[in-house]
């Protein structure tokens, strides 16, 4: 549940989520891009100085860390694997992100599994059900299996580290603005940013994504994948999608999103898989605080120690409403409703009109599939991919055509 508010002239927004009985707030930026207002995270709480450079510095030796053991981890061996030693603390960090990303597809997994339900994308090519493997993550693929190593190499891990040495300086930066009473920018964290410094940068999936690859296909990308993307979109890109990601890392082996494969992905898409980083690694920087100096972690300097202090824009945000978890409960049980309402429809023989009775072909226009079935009942715009739901179908258009019906 999100509050709007401003601060200073900025626009921002105070979430709180509700996950599981628990509660946690975040609290996003408001960043306008291509006639479009991406939701950027903005940490809510900094820490001293000195900790951020005992966050980014090397290590003076290698440092060898054990990792308490988590169910997760066998599911996923295939995939992915911990650094032996690190060499500082961004590598430290880079398996926190990316374990906190596979337990959270494994949870989903489990969750689908206990209940016979399925999370994510509403596909079958690549995904089973739990007892072999839920959504197609827990069955190793056949090339990781015959040559032993992690689908996610090491090289891949290093670029992820090299993303979170650089959210690590963009939080000291704004630490250091918010000490002296300076505003922060929401747009320091947002993806024009990043892609100012002209480099390639590799992103880490929060959530399940269908996206579409350069040959028209779509395809599954999932928590703990890995996506490079070369740059934001030009000036005069009024699409909204990027054109250049490359899959880096894909728990699915070559069933969905093969590694090396070209996607497009919306840039409100884009952003949210940035903030999922940046929130992990606040999250990691959290961990790393408490857990410095012990376990055979490097201590921090004296400069690093002292509790976290509130952001100036948090301060000011207005309360979570007592009542969200309760409201988010009543409209997660109507959405439940509606889907049975619209199970038992398809379930019932089609009537006069139905979307049933008629005929949707590859290339047709969006206009022609309209006029044909009317008003969808809902629309998901990923730019050039839109994906429009009926009540016994659902239509995938790309570049205002028909790509695909299911």
């Amino acid at each position: 549940m999100q509050h709007p508010y401003n601060y200073h002239g900025r626009e921002f927004g105070h979430r709180t989520y509700y996950e599981h009985g628990r509660a946690y707030d975040r609290f996003y930026g408001r960043y306008p891009y291509h006639g479009r207002n991406l939701d950027v995270y903005a940490p809510a709480r900094f820490y001293p100085y000195g900790f951020y450079g005992y966050a980014y510095a090397p290590w003076p030796a290698p440092v060898p860390y054990a990792w308490a053991p988590a169910p997760w981890y066998g599911a996923y061996g295939y995939y992915y694997a911990p650094y032996p030693v690190y060499a500082s603390p961004a590598f430290w960090i880079t398996d926190f992100v990316v374990g906190a990303s596979l337990a959270a597809a494994y949870e989903a997994g489990h969750e689908a599994g206990a209940s016979g339900a399925y999370i994510g994308p509403p596909r079958s090519s690549g995904f089973v059900d739990f007892a072999q493997g839920v959504l197609g993550l827990l069955i190793p693929p056949a090339e990781a299996a015959a040559n032993g190593s992690p689908v996610l190499s090491p090289e891949v891990k290093n670029m992820v580290a090299d993303e979170i040495k650089i959210a690590v300086q963009q939080e000291g930066a704004a630490a250091q603005a918010n000490s002296a009473k300076q505003d922060v920018d929401p747009a320091s964290s947002s993806i024009v940013q990043l892609f100012s410094d002209g480099k390639p940068h590799v992103f880490v999936g929060g959530s399940y994504l269908d996206l579409v690859s350069t040959a028209g296909q779509e395809c599954a990308f999932g928590q703990g994948d890995v996506l490079r993307v070369d740059a934001a979109p030009a000036a005069d890109d009024t699409t909204g999608t990027i054109t250049t990601g490359t899959i880096l890392a894909s728990k699915n082996g070559n069933k969905e999103c093969a590694v090396g494969s070209g996607v497009s992905i919306a840039v409100g898409d884009l952003q949210d898989m940035h903030n999922h980083l940046l929130e992990s690694v606040d999250d990691g920087l959290a961990e790393l605080q408490k857990k410095g100096g012990k376990g055979g972690l490097p201590a921090p300097p004296a400069s690093a120690a002292g509790s976290p202090v509130k952001a100036e824009f948090a301060a000011d945000a207005p309360p979570a409403d007592v009542d969200a978890g309760k409201e988010i409960a009543q409209q997660a049980s109507d959405a439940d409703s509606a889907e049975k309402d619209a199970v038992a429809s398809v379930s019932s023989p089609a009537g006069a009109g139905s979307s049933s009775s008629t005929t949707i072909s590859v290339g047709q226009s969006i206009d022609e599939v309209t006029a044909t079935l009317g008003a969808p009942t809902r629309i998901i715009d990923l730019g050039a991919k839109k994906i429009y739901t009926y009540p016994d179908m659902k239509i995938t258009f790309l570049n205002g055509k028909v790509n695909d019906v299911n």
